[in-house]
């Protein structure tokens, strides 16, 4: 083998090469017997052509299969050589050794003029995590990809077979772990199906573990010698062979046990527990230790766990008394069911086993067992039946305890008796309070000391000193009576209290120095005053109702409660005087109920008192206060505090400002009072703020587009069902000077008119005619001449009023050309009028002859100067003027109406600047144009229709 010779000696070693085996229809005499060179060479040719001619032929079957086995260990790095296929395979027996050498040195073949020989895998699979194999050389490596036997081998199934290029197999009655390959050798003239077997070598990398913690062993008390207990949950390693668990051991002995390790047919190892020497619960009844596993590599390594050895109880043990005998003595007066004498044996095993049941011994006479009873599980003695005068004078019991599987203990009780003769004393009494058949009647307010019967005692042999006592629970007292002897009064130590308790009985007791006792049972019965009042529930009564609830709806039903007994406990209910007449409270039932509609808009809460009074003598009463909320129902739709309402705001006004505050209420409370409000109709334009009520609109608006809006909002509550209305909303737009005049004629700069020099002085030649889109002041227009060029254009001039344009003075001969008026048109608007200017042309001839040469002038630049002079204002809007004295009053109003603007415009613009703190300015639109001075002006419009001519 080829390269890391040392690494593959000790790592990774060739096991074996078996050659391919031969098909029987290849076993003819010619093919075994010796040829010469030729003769094998021929035969070379033969066996080449058969295994061409295809599967049909008998040397078409042959099988070229060979199986290396390779072994190395686990846990290798990568690039370790496993071994070379190259070197390993071996050529068919009768192959030349030209085939020979060209399989040991395939990079010859090449070179020779023949094919290289190529190695691959049969298919994908695991060969790619573990092993790599050179295409050219062989040569097989270890991969990137640790090989883990235990992981690989741990699951495998049993028996080694091949599964596609690459398998894992395992033998469950062996420690081998295979990592089966599948290799291909081309070109077809060498073609080898190769099974390449790898094992992998177990090495000492995984230490004993056990499968929990702490383990718990319990061996009986009673257990010999060598008694061997086998340890479950042995340890487990996932090593093989030698590097499994080999022993294990205690760390602490504690001079009682040993372990011992057994191994099955399978090679597995159990520890055994071994007893070494006698246990006995009572002394000792737990070992606890530390079991350590070792396995047999080198260095060891090891596992441990907690080993707790319980020592389980035996019966081993039996009852033993204390004492053999005790020593008993019994007055002859005693009373039934007296204990006497109590005797306890002691067993020192555990449970069952120490349960202990006491019986009479067969040897004690029925009569003893008839005066004395023996409790079989206490042991306790006790008098079952009365000392006559004929019983005997001493006892003897014997008593066994008796334990399960024991011989029983015995103790004997000696019982003596001593006989008593003597007369108990005798209570007389004398009754001071009520009483009759034997029950002492007291009334419950009686003050304290109230006295209620003496006691004389007597003692019939006049020998015995006598004690006397009061017997039982309650506020009494007995007392010895001074200055007599043996006299005893019973009296209260404090007010009773008949709710509390109405019924006592005590006894009066008296016992000599016999230990006789003697008693007198006095039965005390309490009468009942009228001294509580009754109590409600809860002082304050708190209750709901919807509005418009029901006639005689039912509100609750008040409870109060007396202590007194009889008729002084039966209470009834009554409306304080502060009380609305509309509510009723049945005396008897107490319940309270309400006549008529309530409606929380009119009052949401009352509050008024009730009384309960019981039937004692005087009566009682206590008082509540009943606290009635109505609650709300959807039961009253918005309303808006106007029917409809109107609103002046200014044209231009910015988009989303505020234009009027929407005012709606609604009576119900909670979310049934909750309102939102839209627009119904114009919502494109308008929108209103549901929480404010503000109205808004959401573009500007221009008064000359549309004067006024009509808009319907409704309000709608939150309740459900929902309620709503309607209202009118009325929008007045208010006029802003915010369009020039427009001039309608002429019609174009470039336009002229005729002038014959025959027109006389004071006639009308032509007239300007604008109109302006606002209202008011803001419409009313001026005309002046602002600026003029010709022969003699003083000659003409302009109404201001009318714009109409009129000859001064007669023509001369040298006025005739082109005359050029510069005619400003301004409005009287505010709070800065606007204007337009337009160039009036006047031609002075007889005739046009020559319309070009006109034409010529007037695109000419005409240099004309600008007079500042500012127009005479007119006070009246333009109109024609065959109209001006019928209008006359309609333009009157329209002042008076233009005031009443100018003055509400003027409110609003301090109010927005209030509001908004500043100004708004148009101030990059400049809605006045002039002509320069010394500008060009463009007069080559069309004149055959009105145009705005501002924007010169």
């Amino acid at each position: 083998m080829r390269g890391q010779g040392n690494a593959r000696s000790s790592l990774v070693q060739a096991v074996s090469l078996r050659p391919a085996t031969w098909h029987p229809c290849l076993d003819m005499g010619h093919l075994h017997r010796p040829r010469s060179s030729t003769s094998h060479r021929n035969l070379t040719h033969v066996f080449l052509l058969f295994l061409f001619v295809g599967p049909f032929n008998c040397l078409a079957s042959y099988s070229r299969a060979t199986e290396l086995l390779y072994s190395l260990n686990e846990g290798l790095p990568a690039g370790v050589l496993i071994g070379s296929l190259a070197e390993d395979l071996r050529l068919l027996p009768r192959a030349s050794g030209r085939q020979s050498q060209q399989l040991l040195h395939p990079e010859r073949t090449a070179t020779e003029g023949n094919p290289p020989l190529s190695f691959s895998l049969a298919s994908g699979g695991l060969s790619g995590q573990y092993v790599t194999l050179d295409n050219r050389s062989g040569e097989l490596h270890t991969s990137a990809q640790e090989i883990d036997r235990e992981a690989l081998c741990l699951d495998g199934g049993g028996g080694t077979a091949w599964g596609g290029s690459t398998s894992i197999a395992s033998s469950p009655s062996s420690d081998s772990c295979l990592l089966l390959l599948d290799v291909l050798v081309l070109p077809q003239e060498y073609f080898r199906f190769v099974k390449v077997k790898i094992a992998i070598r177990d090495i000492n990398d995984n230490a004993p573990q056990f499968p929990i913690s702490e383990i718990s062993v319990w061996v009986p008390e009673n257990s010999p010698v060598n008694t061997r207990l086998a340890i479950e949950h042995p340890a487990v390693d996932p090593d093989v062979g030698i590097n499994g668990v080999q022993t294990y051991r205690l760390l602490d002995y504690h001079g009682m046990f040993t372990l011992d390790v057994e191994e099955n047919e399978n090679g597995e190892r159990t520890p055994y527990l071994i007893v070494m020497g006698a246990l006995d619960r009572e002394t000792q009844d737990q070992y606890v230790s530390i079991i350590i596993a070792e396995d047999g590599g080198s260095p060891p390594l090891l596992g441990s766990a907690t080993l707790t050895i319980g020592i389980s109880d035996i019966n081993d043990n039996c009852p033993l008394f204390i004492d053999s005998q005790i020593n008993v003595t019994v007055y002859g007066n005693a009373t039934v069911g007296t204990p006497i004498a109590a005797v306890q044996a002691v067993d020192r095993d555990l449970g069952t086993n120490a349960q202990i049941t006491y019986s009479y011994s067969q040897k004690v006479p029925q009569e003893s067992k008839d005066l004395f009873h023996l409790d079989e599980t206490t042991g306790v003695i006790k008098l079952f039946s009365t000392i006559g005068g004929s019983v005997l004078q001493t006892h003897k019991l014997t008593i066994l305890a008796n334990g399960p599987g024991c011989i029983p203990a015995v103790i004997t009780a000696l019982v003596s008796i001593i006989k008593v003769i003597f007369r108990p004393p005798e209570i007389v009494p004398r009754y001071i309070a009520n009483e009759m058949d034997g029950v002492v009647y007291l009334k419950e307010l009686e003050p304290v000391n109230t006295p209620i019967a003496f006691f004389t005692i007597r003692d019939p042999e006049g020998k015995s000193k006598i004690n006397c006592y009061l017997d039982g629970e309650g506020p009494f007292r007995l007392a010895p009576y001074k200055p007599y002897n043996n006299e005893y009064l019973l009296e209260t130590t404090k007010p009773m209290d008949y709710e509390q308790q109405q019924f006592y009985e005590i006894a009066v007791v008296a016992w000599n120095s016999e230990g006789f006792h003697v008693k007198r049972v006095v039965k005390v019965q309490l009468l009942d005053d009228n001294d509580n009042a009754p109590v409600f529930l809860q002082p304050l009564i708190e209750l709901t109702i919807e509005e418009n609830n029901a006639p005689n709806a039912f509100l609750t039903k008040l409870y109060a409660t007396d202590a007194d007994s009889g008729e002084r406990g039966q209470v009834s209910y009554f409306l304080g005087p502060d009380a609305p007449s509309y509510f009723s409270l049945d005396s008897v039932t107490g319940i309270l109920t309400v006549s008529t509609q309530l409606d929380r808009e009119e009052k949401e809460k009352y509050r008024y008192t009730v009384r309960a009074v019981d039937c004692g003598k005087p009566p009682r009463e206590s008082v509540a206060t009943v606290a009635l909320t109505v609650l709300d129902k959807n039961d009253n739709s918005p309303r808006f505090i106007n029917k409809d309402f109107s609103f002046f705001v200014p044209e231009n006004f910015p988009g989303y400002g505020e234009i009027g505050v929407i005012s709606v209420t609604d009576a119900d409370a909670g979310r049934n009072g909750w309102v939102a409000l839209s627009v119904v109709n114009q919502s494109d334009i308008f929108v209103i703020d549901t929480g404010k009520g503000m109205l808004r609109a959401k573009v500007s608006l221009d008064r000359e587009q549309q004067s006024s809006y009509t808009l319907w909002v409704e309000a709608v509550d939150g309740g459900e069902p929902a309620l709503s209305s309607t209202t009118k909303i009325t929008i007045l737009l208010l006029d802003i000077n915010d369009n020039p005049p427009l001039v309608l004629f002429p019609q174009s700069n470039m336009s002229y008119l005729l002038v014959l020099p025959s027109t006389l002085p004071g006639s009308p030649v032509t007239e300007v005619y604008a109109v302006d889109k606002d209202t008011g002041m803001n419409a009313v227009i001026a005309y002046s001449i602002i600026g003029r060029r010709g022969p003699r254009p003083e000659s003409f001039r302009i109404d201001p009023k009318t714009g109409n344009i009129t000859l001064e003075e007669a023509l001369l001969q040298t006025d005739y050309g082109l005359h050029r008026l510069l005619v400003k048109v301004s409005d009287h608007g505010y709070p800065e009028p606007l204007h337009s200017t337009v160039m009036v042309n006047l031609f002075v001839n007889d005739t046009v002859s020559n319309e070009s040469y006109i034409e010529s002038l007037l695109r000419k630049e005409p240099e004309i100067n600008i007079e500042e002079k500012e127009p005479q204002i007119s006070i009246e809007p333009t109109h024609r003027k065959a109209e001006s004295v019928s209008c006359m009053p309609t333009l009157v109003a329209l002042s008076v109406i233009s005031l009443g603007s100018i003055t509400l415009v003027t409110g609003m613009g301090i109010y927005i600047c209030l509001r908004k703190g500043k100004k708004h300015h148009r101030e990059d639109e400049n809605l006045e144009v002039q002509i320069p001075l010394k500008g060009k002006i463009d007069l080559c419009m069309r004149e055959r229709k009105p145009m705005d001519i501002s924007n010169i």
